[in-house]
């Protein structure tokens, strides 16, 4: 039987009182003694809170018919959370389509086990046998840059911090909120930091969104205040949006241990991920329309006339370059190593049609940015590339290009983690 149990326990209760303070919510998160989440599972439905009660002739029987409990009742309770009535799988099918089973909590006796577990159930499989369009109700791509405030200081990806790990383990699978995650590699601690949260002007914000593949910006915040040394933490968390850094709502979290600032950070990130979902179903996460990459207009030389000038529409946003009717075209491709932006240029330079292929922005280790002179559509580059192997994406005014399947010999482009761009 193909389940999978995490090595760690995820965890966390919510206390039942909130009190309110100084117009912000406070409420007790309490620590058990619980473990960390997973690895994010961003491709998985996640059904949690299941409850098991089960005897067995013996520790493991009785733990195994509870993980088959749980499955039988995971799937009823996704069916129905997606609109479809009566939908029954057999257990056989059930173990192809469980990703993953998370123990909230169990207590094994001799021949009993009581358990509280979650079921992570592939995204793709259910989606199919379900009949549901599994990306159709996400977002846009939004650039999430978390920031924590602690002792003062304010880091964003400048260094490893808690806050972002949090963002890292958590499971998007079941968000309406396509998060663009960076890995906090390359120029990323240059780029996201709470200098360029603060900043208002369009025109870079546009160039930092082209480079990570997004429409929009999410800022979740939090400011750690601790009691004393290995005494009580409480965080106090924002939610912001845009370039204008809209605050959307905030509120406060507390837990009584030192040791527990995962458990809070974890909560306050489930806190801050319903809010956007909130706010997306309430239209309030709509794109900024200054963000939308503008094309140039060409205007024309002392040496030209107006009727010089041939415009040209190219289906998508682009510029002419000189001396021909082709299209300049921006080229993002993942460059792990230095070789790897050689032998990018030298590939794009073999499709027929290219006139040049330039690197105007490096990043070893990130996600490099090449200018293409293109003789015809961008989208005759786009079947031209596809046809030798690369998988494209189109943004604007932008291709998104990986190598299928995995890397091979001579600097070819390695994929990019699954939390660095979405």
């Amino acid at each position: 039987m193909p389940i999978r149990r995490f090595s760690r326990a995820f965890q966390f209760i919510a206390a039942l009182a909130l009190v309110a303070t100084g117009g912000l919510v406070i409420a007790q998160v309490d620590d058990p003694d619980q473990g960390l989440a997973p690895a994010d599972s961003s491709g998985s439905f996640e059904v949690g809170g299941i409850e098991v009660d089960v005897t067995g002739k013996s520790a493991d029987t009785a733990r195994y018919a509870g993980w088959r409990i749980a499955q039988r009742k995971g799937w009823q309770l996704l069916a129905k959370r997606l609109g479809v009535a009566g939908a029954t799988l057999s257990d056989g099918a059930l173990d192809g389509v469980v990703s993953g089973i998370v123990v909230e909590n169990e207590q094994i006796g001799p021949n009993r086990y009581v358990a509280r577990l979650g079921i992570l159930f592939s995204r793709a499989k259910a989606g199919a046998i379900l009949g549901v369009p599994v990306g159709a109700t996400r977002s846009a791509p939004m650039l999430t840059i978390p920031i924590e405030i602690s002792g003062g200081a304010a880091t964003g990806f400048e260094r490893k911090t808690a806050w972002t790990d949090a963002w890292t383990r958590y499971r998007t699978g079941n968000s309406a909120i396509d998060y663009v995650r960076p890995s906090g590699t390359g120029a990323d601690g240059m780029l996201l930091n709470l200098g360029q949260t603060a900043r208002r002007g369009r025109g870079w914000w546009r160039v930092v969104l082209d480079q990570y593949g997004a429409n929009d910006i999410l800022v979740p915040k939090v400011t750690l205040r601790r009691e004393w040394p290995g005494g009580p933490i409480i965080g106090q968390f924002e939610a912001r949006h845009g370039p204008d850094n809209r605050l959307l709502t905030q509120f406060s979290l507390r837990v009584d241990r030192g040791d527990a600032l995962a458990v809070l950070l974890d909560a306050g990130v489930k806190r801050i991920d319903d809010t956007y979902q909130a706010a997306l179903r309430a239209g309030m996460l709509a794109g900024d329309p200054s963000l939308t990459f503008v094309a140039p207009v060409a205007t024309a030389t002392p040496t030209e006339t107006a009727t010089d000038v041939v415009p040209v529409d190219l289906g998508i946003d682009g510029a002419t370059p000189p001396g021909g009717t082709g299209s300049v075209i921006t080229v993002q491709v993942d460059t792990p190593t230095a070789s790897s932006v050689t032998s990018t240029e030298n590939a794009l330079k073999t499709v027929p049609g290219v006139r040049s292929a330039v690197t105007t922005s490096l990043a070893i280790g990130g996600v490099s940015v090449l200018r293409v002179a293109f003789d015809g559509d961008p989208t005759v580059l786009r079947g031209a590339l596809e046809a030798r192997g690369w998988s494209v994406g189109a943004s604007g005014s932008t291709l998104r290009i990986r190598r299928s399947g995995q890397p091979s010999q001579g600097g070819q482009v390695s994929p990019p983690a699954d939390n660095s761009t979405g």
